[in-house]
């Protein structure tokens, strides 16, 4: 199964943080399935780092890279397929990452690994 993985989910993971959900944490260790991340996810952290609100343990250049690798996970691209359903997306939700998440996984039909509830107004399948 592929899986697009949130942010939260995806730095939980890296930390192994607990407050990562079991299932959440299986999904994403499972060699069969392919893990994918948004270009909102670093774009998001490398925002939070910058207003001092996220300490990612050391500084942000080369973290992606090396957690992604180290990890294997797959960024998506963003398309212009997954800004169109951007575009046509309903304000349920204001978050702009989390949006572009949302679009992307619509636009794929592919689930979201996301413990955040708000995303279920879009009818993504999201995974916890």
């Amino acid at each position: 199964m592929t899986l697009l993985l949130d942010t939260h989910a995806v730095l939980w993971f890296w930390w192994d943080d607990p407050n990562l959900s079991r299932a959440a944490k299986a999904l994403i260790l499972d060699p069969a399935n392919r893990k994918l991340v948004s270009p909102a996810t670093p774009w998001e952290v490398a925002i939070k780092v910058s207003l001092k609100k996220l300490d990612i343990g050391g500084p942000y250049l080369g973290f992606f890279p090396q957690e992604m690798t180290r990890t294997n996970f797959d960024y998506l691209a963003a398309t212009d397929s997954h800004l169109a359903a951007l575009a046509s997306l309903p304000f349920y939700h204001r978050d702009p990452f989390d949006r572009l998440i949302v679009a992307q996984a619509l636009a794929e039909r592919v689930p979201v690994v996301s413990g955040d509830t708000a995303l279920d107004f879009y009818g993504v399948v999201r995974l916890w």
